[in-house]
């Protein structure tokens, strides 16, 4: 297993912590998946950081995307109950 800097994570490695949560909490109902670390991005929920070794993936701190991610859920709970 590739070793992690927590401080920046990949897309990749931040759905993979974030699924981890996810998956936990949801009883394996809910998945997280790179492309949606790309899209929380993308829509101004989660800040890149940097740019991953290989000079073209951005990184993402895992406490960034763990507040994301807790947000994301708690909208989609607020949808559900209205």
């Amino acid at each position: 297993m590739d070793t992690v800097d927590t401080d920046h994570l990949t897309a990749a490695q931040a759905a993979a912590h974030a699924d981890r949560a996810r998956q936990a909490l949801s009883a394996g109902a809910a998945r997280v998946k790179p492309a949606t670390i790309r899209q929380w991005a993308s829509r101004g929920h989660l800040k890149a950081t940097g740019l991953a070794a290989d000079g073209r993936s951005r990184t993402y701190r895992l406490a960034d995307v763990a507040r994301a991610e807790l947000a994301t859920r708690a909208r989609a709970l607020q949808h559900v109950s209205t």
